[in-house]
Parts: structure tokens; C-alpha cells; sequence
């Protein structure tokens, strides 16, 4: 293939899994002093999915999602040159939770790693995959977004618990000449953040300890004003920015997949896209916040609805503070 020819990175094909074991806002009102209504309200969240049997993670979630994939791709694991995992909740601090997906599925012939952005991760891990595939020395990576994150909540914390589930989606991406698949990404981040979202120990600055579990530091800390305000302003600016990067408008643009954390964040950046909410994929309500697999998982809940040629952008906001947008022509 002469070097001329551009190469793009598509998206040739989705997976997901998530655990048939469901917590309704009516579960968590019996756990903490909330109720549905209030969570309802405040999130648009109903019930999430929770990985509850022992001794199964992260990768438990992202090994079928791949599976699947492959299966509706016709490819088998093997075939896989690269696999990304976007994820908080690693299996353990080391080896890469990628690594480890990579042994359960039998993909004998991919490196991989994983990329720590919360909820960001997807889009950042996506637009890494991207670059190996324009490199031409890839053919295949499968970029899953993966989260186990009921097992960094604190069921007690009535501010935090109402929030997320467990669940992994995964894309295929291949090379494509014909202009479809990655075709940008603006990407940011603040270290500034974390002071409002992050988990205090379990890391090198704060190793566990008698004492860090004591005080329920190996949790998700949220600081939800500061946080919420900073989305807002974080997912909208940057959506708005791509659309005028590229030249188009809220009129080209099929689909806006968010980051599904809360729905008056995903509705102001659709505002400020000038789109219509029938052209925005909201889940939450049946998932919650999966952090890294939210969006994936509309591609996956929406497959159907998606056609070739179709300008979507996904956007999404993240702890410690990651943010982003990417503007994707689906390929199939």
C-alpha cells in the first residue's frame, strides 16, 4: 500500500458484558438514608449492575466484552495485535489488568497495557489506539473500557454509592483508507482535580495500612460541587471546540455519546452542541456510572441505530481531572 494513502483508525465492531446482578435505587434506600426519587432526580440513575460473585475483577468483566466482539467481528483473539485497557480498577496493581484479559481469551499474540484516566480513560486509550493503527505497524486493537467499581465504593457514603456500577465494553479498531473511523481528539487534563476526586490510599504515596483501611480511605472521595462544575464547563467547552475545529455544526452530527455520569451534565453539553436530546445516547439510568465503559456501551446499546457515515462525538469528563472529545465517522 503506497504511503500516500491516509490511513484512519475505524471502529469495525463492539462488545460488552455486564453482570446480571442488578442494585435498584429501592437496594440502596434499604443500605443508606436516600430514596428514589432524590437519586432519581439528581443523577437520572435507576439501577446499576454489580459483579458480586468472589474472586472475579476487572478483567472478568473485559474478557467477554472482547469475546464477543471477535465473535460478531468473525476474528479470532489471536488475530488481536494490541489490546488497551482503560480502567481504575485494575485486578491488582500489577500485572496490567490488559495483560491478564489477554491469558483469559487466549489473544496469545497482543501486547498490551492499561491507561488510568477514570472516566476519561475510553477516549484517551481510544485515541492511543488510534495512533498505533495510523502508525501502520497495527492491524487490529481492541480498546476496552473496564470497570469493577463496587469495589472501590463505600456502601455507607450515601453521596457516592448511588452513582456507579460494574460493567466493560470494547471496541475493534482497523485500519481504513476511505476517510471513516478517529478523525480527531481534543484531549485535557488538570492535575489540579484531584484534590476533588480520587482515592486516597492504596498507592505509593499512602501504602495500605491497619490504619488507611480504618478510615475508609481506599474509596472513591468525591467533592460532588467542585466536580459538577468543573464537567459542565469541561465536557461542553471542549465538545464546542472540536465542532468548530472541524467545521461542523450541532446539524452534522448524528450522535453525541457522553460519559454517562450524571444527566444534567450530558444535557448542558448537548446544549451547548445546539443538539436535540433525540440525538444524545443517555443509558444511565440502566447502567450508572461505569467510568471507563460508559461510553462504549452506548455504541454497544445503540449498534442498531448507528449507520455508516455518521459523525459522532464522544465526550466525556473525568476524576483527578481528565476531559475530552473525539469526533468519529463510523465505518459500518
Amino acid at each position: 500500500m503506497p504511503h500516500t494513502q491516509k490511513i484512519t483508525a475505524a471502529i469495525t465492531g463492539v462488545g460488552a458484558y455486564f453482570p446480571e446482578t442488578k442494585l435498584t435505587n429501592a437496594d440502596l434506600e434499604k443500605m443508606v438514608d436516600t430514596n428514589d426519587e432524590w437519586i432519581r432526580s439528581r443523577t437520572g440513575i435507576e439501577e446499576r449492575r454489580i459483579l458480586s460473585e468472589p474472586g472475579k475483577g476487572t478483567s472478568d468483566l473485559a474478557a467477554p466484552a472482547i469475546l464477543q466482539l471477535c465473535e460478531r467481528r468473525g476474528i479470532s483473539p489471536e488475530e488481536i495485535d494490541c489490546i488497551i485497557c482503560a480502567t481504575v480498577t485494575p485486578d491488582m496493581v500489577f500485572p496490567a489488568t490488559a495483560n491478564i484479559i489477554s491469558h483469559k481469551i487466549g489473544a496469545k499474540n497482543a501486547w498490551g497495557f492499561d491507561v488510568e484516566a477514570a472516566c476519561s480513560g475510553f477516549l484517551y486509550s481510544l485515541t492511543v489506539g488510534a495512533s498505533l493503527i495510523e502508525s501502520r505497524r497495527y492491524k487490529k486493537v481492541v480498546v476496552v473500557g473496564a470497570d469493577k467499581m463496587s469495589a472501590i465504593v463505600d456502601y455507607t457514603d450515601r453521596t457516592t454509592c448511588i452513582l456507579f456500577g460494574d460493567a466493560a465494553a470494547a471496541v475493534l479498531l482497523e485500519p481504513n483508507t476511505e476517510g471513516y473511523g478517529v478523525l480527531d481528539s481534543l484531549l485535557k487534563s488538570d492535575g489540579s482535580g484531584s484534590a476533588y476526586l480520587h482515592m486516597k490510599a492504596g498507592g505509593s504515596l499512602k501504602p495500605a495500612s491497619a490504619e488507611t483501611v480504618a478510615a475508609k480511605e481506599h474509596f472513591v472521595f468525591q467533592d460532588g460541587q467542585p466536580v459538577f462544575k468543573a464537567a459542565v464547563k469541561g465536557m461542553a467547552d471542549v465538545s464546542a471546540e472540536l465542532l468548530e475545529r472541524n467545521n461542523l455544526t450541532g446539524d452534522d452530527i448524528a450522535w453525541l455519546v457522553p460519559h454517562q455520569a450524571n444527566k444534567r451534565i450530558i444535557d448542558a453539553t448537548a446544549n451547548r452542541m445546539g443538539l436535540s436530546p433525540d440525538k444524545v445516547m443517555i443509558n444511565i439510568h440502566r447502567y450508572g456510572n461505569t467510568t471507563a465503559a460508559t461510553i462504549p456501551l452506548c455504541l454497544w446499546d445503540w449498534k442498531h441505530d448507528l449507520n455508516k457515515g455518521d459523525n459522532i462525538v464522544l465526550a466525556a469528563f473525568g476524576g483527578g481531572f481528565t476531559w475530552g472529545a473525539t469526533l468519529v465517522k463510523w465505518a459500518y
